[in-house]
């Protein structure tokens, strides 16, 4: 590009991001301690690395609405940052679980943002399985420098129930990552079924789509994605699913990241965190999922600025806020730059489930510049090296009482707050007009779960009317 070229291209980058930020403002912040431990009693033994099992950390790898002020927040396989066996990528038998959390959003009187929030862990759900699941032995290659036991965590013969675990060594070698009825699960995005009684949850292992009860975490059942999505060949760490052993399907730890689902919630929307290994640079697929008959199809997406995308949530039945970011920002040592959300239409896109190769030719949906993050933070005086660098989880929350709508965000610490920080969310109001085909999921107030604590929150006694699409004040 000449410099002739660039100013202009810089000025018409610069107004689109403003532009973008216009209507949709920063209004409050909240945080749980990273040093905390969550609800799971049960499971409060150290790991195999030496950390406590029940540890509070990574809880934006998904998040999702469960109606009122309840929301759903999902770690993903564990506390993986301490290196112990390169065996097995320093992954540990922590039981995937998802919590419960309420959040009080009040208006601030004084200096700072226009909102408080605080957060109340209410519950801690573990995963598991009916059936019987693949878990690794600990017999792993030939090199006698790590050792490592069996990755059946000790729980399952107290409660008699198979859990699922972020151990990487959890499959049967003779099937390929799609395969049911492994017990590794990287969970990363997660949705509330408009009924209240169950959740959806995607990984990256698999990658997998699956459906747990949502009072006892118990698995309902494994949705079949398209196979061009997983790998032949499986193994406990990224070198051993790369080539040459795989040369199509998911990257490893770049899997199903982020999950949608529908208004109407008849339909389930993935996206995956990375182009597939048969895939060009830059082409990314969404998948969509007919939670009645279980159909799929898939859908280009084109990568303009970030390296991945970390999570989608739906604004209707047809469009979706899709994120792309970088690995940068508190957390990897470096200031954040590419934090960006996209509006994306699938309307009229076509359906790439028989294309092979994606390449930069390969129909992809169209997509619009909604939400420079980065920028919005920074103009709130946040500085980009205290900005997470794993924003990951996303979701719509109630309307404030002025018609505005809310979007939250949430980060994934990995487990470790002395680089990372607490886990944190982030409130942001939009302008009704500014997503004027905005649908809010029904989420059905009388079906959804209530933990006890949950019913004294905020200035009263709530009953379960307290669960519909009530306003914030404004």
């Amino acid at each position: 590009m000449t410099k002739k070229m660039l100013l202009p291209a810089l000025i018409a980058s610069l107004f689109a991001a403003s532009a973008a930020n216009a209507a949709t403002t920063l209004i409050a912040i909240g945080s749980l301690s990273g040093n905390a431990f969550d609800l799971s009693s049960e499971t409060h033994g150290l790991l195999e690395n030496g950390v406590a099992g029940n540890l509070l950390g990574g809880v934006g790898s998904g998040f999702a609405w469960a109606g009122g002020s309840t929301f759903i927040a999902l770690p993903d396989r564990g506390p993986n940052a301490l290196a112990y066996n390169p065996l097995v990528a320093d992954t540990t038998s922590y039981i995937d679980r998802f919590h419960t959390i309420n959040f009080s959003l009040t208006q601030n009187s004084g200096p700072g943002l226009a909102y408080n929030l605080t957060p109340t862990l209410t519950k801690t759900t573990l995963l598991s399985s009916a059936s019987p699941l693949n878990y690794g032995t600990g017999a792993l290659g030939t090199d006698s420098t790590y050792t490592l036991g069996s990755g059946v965590p000790a729980l399952n013969a107290t409660n008699n129930t198979n859990y699922f675990t972020g151990r990487s060594d959890g499959f049967n070698s003779a099937l390929p990552s799609s395969n049911a009825n492994n017990a590794r699960l990287d969970p990363e995005g997660i949705r509330v079924s408009n009924d209240g009684k169950s959740v959806f949850v995607s990984d990256e292992y698999g990658p997998y789509v699956r459906q747990f009860d949502r009072a006892s975490g118990q698995l309902i059942k494994s949705f079949a994605l398209p196979g061009n999505l997983a790998v032949a060949v499986q193994g406990p760490t990224t070198a051993s699913e790369l080539a040459p052993n795989n040369t199509t399907g998911r990257v490893a730890n770049k899997g199903m990241e982020g999950l949608a689902i529908t208004p109407d919630g008849k339909t389930l929307v993935g996206v995956m965190q990375a182009p597939l290994l048969q895939d060009g640079s830059k082409q990314l697929r969404i998948v969509t999922i007919d939670i009645a008959t279980g159909a799929t199809k898939e859908f280009g997406y084109r990568l303009t600025t970030g390296s991945g995308v970390s999570e989608i949530v739906a604004i209707n039945d047809h469009e979706f806020l899709l994120d792309e970011r970088d690995g940068k920002g508190l957390g990897d040592g470096t200031a954040a730059v590419v934090k960006q959300l996209f509006k994306v239409d699938i309307t009229g896109a076509t359906d790439i489930s028989g294309v092979a190769n994606m390449t930069s030719s390969t129909p992809a949906v169209s997509k619009t510049l909604f939400l420079d993050v980065v920028a919005e933070l920074n103009a709130k005086g946040i500085a980009s090296t205290a900005i997470p660098s794993k924003l990951e989880g996303f979701a719509f929350g109630e309307d404030l009482a002025d018609g505005r709508h809310t979007l939250w965000m949430a980060n994934d610490n990995d487990f470790d707050t002395a680089t990372s920080g607490d886990n944190k969310f982030y409130v942001f109001a939009i302008d009704a007009n500014t997503l004027s085909t905005f649908q809010a999921q029904n989420i059905t107030p009388s079906a959804v779960p209530v933990p006890a604590a949950a019913w004294l929150f905020g200035s009263g006694l709530l009953g379960l009317a307290g669960f519909a699409r009530r306003r914030y004040p404004s």
